[in-house]
């Protein structure tokens, strides 16, 4: 890609949060907790399956499975279909959320640095855009994330009520901040933080190809794609992204689960690498992809969509 020109100097510095807040949309923000919601709903239990194979460390109380069918047969024939949903109260809540705000935020951002020019970003700018939405939308959800891993890993609370530690999302936060406090709510927040650098890839991926495709059409660079080129962008982005930063969701997994007992990220690392190999780092990763990539193609249709229907919206009534 051609080396884009430095920026106006009158674009005024990163650090003034005033001049981002002042490129907010509310519209991004819509669009962004539909198409997170919408999603999660949909494949749930495939990321239950994710997180139960990516703790699978050996330990006598955990079940065994020989692969994604058979957990998902085996939690549906002890625990019915609220076995397979177990956690998807904070995972709606998290997923929409978080797409929500990173959307609501990368969009300002995104906005704030193009003030003022007439070329497009650059791909280092959509990934710094990117990553600053990441951690800034962590800093909210971190918490969230936490009681979703706690209630999905809740073995058999579906055959016998009295092993389930919490009832719920709202008694799981409660839970934690009494026994754990607020370090217990952030949780894997350093393994989450270095996962920003997964969306940021997504997201800088996602717009070159979106940008390039435009461009090999003679198309302006926003055109709006059709739903099956929406599909294809977030697709590839998506596939790209796991591949490049997979081991990081492992590592924070196993941080927020109630029933392992590490002492930090190292211990994780160290201890995973010695017992397991590179593989226990990449375990659950086909179910993740499998719940992903179609996960990533439904919010970005819905997102896409939602966010030009609104923006039209406010256009016209404007």
């Amino acid at each position: 890609m051609a080396a884009q020109s430095d920026p106006p100097v009158s674009n005024p510095p990163l650090g003034s949060l005033r001049q981002v807040i002042r490129h907010v949309r509310y519209e991004n923000l819509v669009a962004g907790l539909s198409g997170g919601v919408v999603s999660t709903l949909v494949l749930h239990p495939l990321d239950l399956v994710k997180i139960r194979f990516a703790v699978s460390d050996g330990l006598e109380l955990r079940p065994k499975y020989r692969g994604i069918i058979h957990c998902l047969a085996t939690v549906w024939r002890s625990e019915g279909l609220r076995g397979l949903y177990q956690g998807v109260t904070p995972n709606m809540w998290g997923a929409g959320a978080s797409w929500g705000l990173y959307f609501f935020f990368y969009n300002a951002i995104k906005a704030y640095k193009k003030e003022g020019r007439a070329e497009d970003l650059t791909s280092t700018e959509h990934l710094l855009s990117a990553a600053g939405a990441g951690a800034l939308t962590l800093c909210l959800t971190n918490p969230i994330w936490v009681t979703k891993t706690r209630l999905v890993l809740q073995y058999d609370a579906g055959i016998d009520p009295s092993k389930r530690q919490y009832r719920g999302m709202f008694h799981a936060l409660g839970m934690i901040y009494r026994n754990e406090g607020i370090p217990g709510l952030y949780k894997g927040f350093v393994p989450g933080l270095l996962g920003t650098s997964h969306g940021a890839l997504q997201f800088m991926a996602y717009e070159e190809l979106k940008m390039k495709f435009n461009k090999h059409l003679n198309r302006p660079s926003d055109t709006k794609l059709s739903t099956l080129e929406y599909i294809t962008m977030a697709a590839l982005s998506k596939i790209f992204a796991v591949t490049a930063t997979y081991p990081y969701q492992v590592v924070r997994a196993r941080l927020q689960d109630q029933h392992s007992r590490y002492t930090g990220v190292i211990d994780v690392i160290s201890r995973t690498w010695r017992k397991e190999g590179v593989r226990g780092f990449y375990k659950g990763i086909v179910p993740n992809v499998l719940r992903v990539t179609p996960a990533c193609c439904i919010t970005f249709v819905v997102y896409e969509n939602v966010s030009h229907f609104l923006l039209d919206f406010t256009k016209h009534k404007g």
